[in-house]
């Protein structure tokens, strides 16, 4: 089989399980919207809470932007590949060690800092399989978000990019197992640990 046939049948089935994504997300099911939602009202509201309960209004940011974006992935697609837990977790990480290196190295330059940190923390995601959207807006916020941002340092890959993004997954790990209908992670190594069989039902 030449290489240029086997490249057109790997784009032929990525395009299939694309459009097969794409319909299974925009299917009208009434209980996956209820579990989306209240998936995504838990996950944002306890790091929310955390921030207004434990977090002065003068220390540093215990929620930011791009848990919003990543909530829409693991909460409203979860079998969208970049809603994995890898591309939750890594993708993040990632991306806030980039975006924290790019502000602490390169002059502070926003209209080379912020390009550069949203399209090497792409790469670099793509380089070790861990594309999440999200990931983009968390380079970014590390260029150009607060002082109090700025000051975390390589501290801000913990908390808050890691520290959210951990509390997220665990409550999609919980909510998006709750029903038969729902299963998460899509290779269901860590589905198991978290679908007792009185939920399925």
């Amino acid at each position: 089989m030449s290489k240029t046939k086997r490249i057109g049948q790997k784009i032929k089935r990525n395009a299939r399980i694309s459009k097969y994504i794409i319909y299974k997300e925009t299917l009208v099911d009434y209980r996956e919207k209820f579990w989306s939602f209240i998936g995504a009202f838990t996950g944002i509201g306890l790091i929310a809470f955390i921030q207004s309960k434990y977090l002065l209004e003068t220390e540093n940011m215990f929620l930011i932007g791009s848990f919003g974006a990543s909530s829409v992935l693991v909460f409203g697609a979860i079998q969208s590949p970049l809603a994995q837990p890898r591309n939750v977790i890594g993708g993040q990480i990632i991306s806030a060690l980039i975006g924290v290196t790019i502000a602490k190295f390169i002059p502070d330059i926003i209209w080379l800092t912020a390009p550069l940190a949203v399209a090497t923390s792409i790469i670099a995601m793509q380089f070790t399989k861990t594309l999440h959207p999200p990931g983009g807006a968390t380079a970014l916020i590390a260029i150009i978000g607060t002082e109090n941002i700025k000051n975390l340092g390589y501290f801000y890959v913990l908390s808050p990019v890691l520290s959210g993004s951990l509390t997220s997954l665990v409550v999609a790990l919980i909510f998006n197992n709750m029903t038969k209908h729902r299963s998460y992670p899509t290779n269901g190594s860590l589905t198991n640990a978290f679908k007792s069989k009185g939920l399925k039902g």
